[in-house]
């Protein structure tokens, strides 16, 4: 069987290697011997898994990926950009925060209720749902503070947002949306009150989906690193570092909440039966 899809698979999740052929065989040579049992792993059900080999085939061949690296255009993730654009206008509508309409957006309204303790923030919760501004449970995720946090969500949810629009659907992003940002902002909000926003929690159950799910079908791309990155920087958050480098507080829950939301999703939902497109818009 020719290795060729699985050696470019192997390249975009960055695992230094290569291939000969000895006694007509193909010998797959590791650079990090750490590797080895992870890689086994994953030739075994390439080789005896059929719709393993068409997923890893079809993703190195799809239009997306440009010199073995995702590099999509607009029209491959029309409804990740459309949330970027949308998390821009509220950027510069609130002035980052700043001015009232941002009030708008809060799970709840700061000015008209009290939200000290949990009794205060669950009655308040209460009476906005109850006046049908369900909207604000959403709509903290298009909030943000600061260029640099804006930025930061941007490009990571148009490089991981992306491919699961384009490989398991926009169905499956708009539910992932929904959910992760449902978890991710109620409990940062029960845990700390309304002053919070930004698309972290939705960043960090895109991340957790893909990961998880990813050791089902591969078809995504993404740096091993990038996991363990975000794991650590989730828990640094909890601590007081960020505070005392002059970060500020970090939307803790949010990230707890959204990476829990996307692992229990990759969990429960089946990876969508179709094939990856390999063309088309």
């Amino acid at each position: 069987m020719n290795l060729e899809g699985f050696s470019r698979w192997l390249k975009e999740q960055g695992v230094d290697h290569r291939i000969t052929e000895e006694g007509g065989y193909q010998v797959l040579w590791l650079e990090n011997p750490e590797h080895t049992e992870p890689v086994l792993q994953a030739l075994e059900r390439f080789l005896s898994e059929p719709e393993i080999q068409q997923a890893v085939n079809t993703t190195v061949q799809s239009p997306v990926f440009v010199g073995g690296r995702w590099q999509p255009s607009p029209r491959h993730a029309p409804i990740v950009l459309g949330m970027i654009l949308l998390a821009l206008l509220m950027a510069w509508v609130t002035a980052m925060g700043q001015n009232q309409l941002s009030t708008l957006l809060m799970f709840v309204d700061p000015r008209f209720y009290d939200w000290g303790t949990m009794a205060d923030r669950v009655e308040a919760l209460s009476s906005t749902l109850a006046s049908g501004q369900i909207w604000r449970l959403i709509t903290p995720d298009f909030l943000h503070f600061s260029w640099t946090h804006i930025i930061f969500n941007s490009v990571m949810l148009w490089f991981l947002g992306s491919q699961i629009e384009w490989f398991d659907g926009r169905a499956r992003l708009l539910l992932l949306f929904v959910v992760t940002s449902l978890l991710s902002n109620g409990l940062q909000y029960i845990v700390s009150g309304p002053l919070f926003g930004g698309l972290s929690g939705v960043v960090y159950g895109i991340l957790g989906y893909c990961w998880l799910s990813q050791r089902q079908v591969p078809r995504f791309q993404f740096p091993p690193a990038l996991i363990t990155f975000a794991v650590a920087w989730m828990v640094i958050g909890f601590t007081s570092l960020p505070e005392v480098l002059g970060l500020g507080r970090m939307a803790n829950e949010a990230h707890l909440g959204g990476f829990v939301a996307g692992l229990a999703l990759a969990a429960v939902l089946p990876v969508p039966k179709k094939a990856p497109r390999s063309g088309g818009a």
